[in-house]
């Protein structure tokens, strides 16, 4: 685990995680966030879509860019402060997400990292854009 303070990042710095997601992820992220859409829960629903399947949650795919800004860059310590997601392509079970957060901007005065954030799919589509603002741990 990492637990970078802002003089130790630099524009360009990044770090990715890997997750196939599965039915069991997505009923336990409903149970917890209370979304029982059943785009996501009822496969009889979800072939009816414009999906004509289930579909992962899209904040559950986004909670991917926490991990990375908790543990990664900058790691332990840090405090987000702001994200926004564009959600550009479905999610299904089984597929494999790699998440990428990438130092876009350092606003040392205000010790702030500005993040773009991309998650695509085994199929190197993209199905996540976004732009994150992390408070980094202050030094020593």
């Amino acid at each position: 685990m990492n637990s970078l303070s802002i003089d130790e990042i630099k524009i360009g710095d990044k770090a990715e995680t890997k997750k196939i997601f599965t039915e069991a992820d997505v009923l336990d992220f409903a149970k917890i966030s209370t979304d029982y859409n059943p785009a996501h829960v009822d496969k009889k629903y979800a072939e009816k879509t414009m999906f004509k399947k289930q579909i992962v949650h899209g904040m559950l795919v986004g909670s991917l860019f926490s991990s990375l800004f908790g543990v990664e860059l900058p790691g332990l310590g840090s405090i987000y402060t702001k994200q926004s997601l564009k959600f550009t392509k479905p999610v299904y079970f089984g597929d494999e997400i790699t998440a990428t957060v990438i130092v876009k901007e350092l606003i040392i005065e205000r010790n702030r990292v500005v993040f773009d954030c991309i998650a695509k799919n085994q199929d190197d589509e993209v199905v996540i854009i976004g732009e994150a603002e992390i408070m980094p741990p202050k030094k020593g």
